[in-house]
């Protein structure tokens, strides 16, 4: 990635809502500040004015970026101009394509996977870089899509806040004093299609590369979902819709020791992940693979398919961008 890019002032345009997704509130004020008595008192989502007030100040803000163009076409129900004046954002615009030309990067904060290839069209073939809420995608012929922009040297990035959750972070890779694992399960709320990714991407650190199949014996609003990972570890995800105390429950059960981990803060997993698209930003470099993305969409479609055939296992080289 080559870009002309000032790391000392990098605008940024937040774009996009979706029912029950506060991303723009919360993005925009970990990047810019908020005004206090605006969120806590007007915000939808009273959930993040909590997270928010409990930090200090010097935790909010990102140093040298900021949202400065904001688009909401209200599908979230709520407007652009209430998260513009809880977020401090300067410009809002009519249309979406209205910032080309007055940002550096666009953040696309909608987590409707299927919508997200024409969301960013146009941002992709401008030139500007683009950081996708998660899942990047939920479908096959989109994921070719996002791998071909990737492989003509297209600057794109996504995931889920919970690769940077620090409770988590001490087993990225290192579990040896469990012995080798054999069982992973992770919790999470809402809907396979929209929140399987954040169990997903938790775990993923932790095994690495190398799942090879999903079973999804579950239902739309109750996924159970089996995965098989080469390294001899049997995986459950849980996803019920209403289970909303249970997000991110981990336990990793290894053959000579066991954890139980649950994640908890909500602002530091935000926060980091923002500064990684920053960081690429300034480096050009990528974070993490791309491919590592290509293989979470494949158990997200993976896991979708299954269930939608009756809780078939799928192999994973089942499913290929095509």
């Amino acid at each position: 990635m080559s870009l002309v890019i000032d790391p000392a002032n990098i605008r940024l345009a937040l774009l996009g809502c979706t029912p029950g997704n506060g991303h723009p509130y919360s993005w925009s004020a970990i990047f810019n500040g908020y005004d206090r008595e605006a969120m806590t008192k007007e915000c939808p989502f009273p959930g993040i004015p909590q997270y928010l007030n409990k930090q200090p100040a010097e935790a909010l803000g990102i140093p040298g970026a900021k949202v400065t163009h904001i688009h909401c076409a209200g599908e979230g129900g709520f407007t652009a101009e209430h998260v513009a004046k809880c977020s401090t954002i300067p410009h809002v615009v009519e249309r979406a394509t209205d910032v080309i030309g007055h940002v550096d990067a666009v953040i696309i904060a909608t987590d409707i996977g299927g919508e997200h290839v024409e969301r960013a069209r146009p941002f992709v073939e401008a030139g500007l870089p683009v950081f996708i809420d998660k899942p990047l995608t939920d479908n096959s012929p989109d994921l070719k899509t996002f791998v071909d922009w990737i492989a003509a040297g297209k600057a794109i990035m996504s995931s889920s806040c919970m690769r940077y959750c620090k409770e988590f972070a001490p087993y990225h890779l290192a579990t040896r004093e469990l012995g080798a694992l054999r069982y992973v399960s992770i919790t999470t709320p809402k809907y396979w299609e929209t929140y399987g990714i954040h169990a997903l991407e938790a775990i993923y650190p932790i095994l690495g590369p190398g799942f090879l199949t999903a079973q999804n014996s579950g239902t739309s609003k109750r996924n159970i979902v089996h995965l098989t990972h080469q390294r001899g570890v049997d995986i459950i995800v849980t996803a019920i819709a209403d289970m909303f105390g249970g997000f991110g429950q981990l336990q990793l059960c290894g053959t000579t020791g066991s954890r139980a981990l649950a994640f908890e803060d909500t602002f530091h997993a935000f926060r980091a992940q923002l500064v990684a698209f920053i960081d690429y930003l300034r480096s050009g470099v990528h974070p993490f693979p791309f491919s590592e993305t290509v293989e979470l969409m494949k158990l997200v479609i993976a896991g979708r398919l299954s269930r939608e055939q009756s809780g078939r296992v799928i192999a994973l080289s089942e499913v290929e961008p095509r």
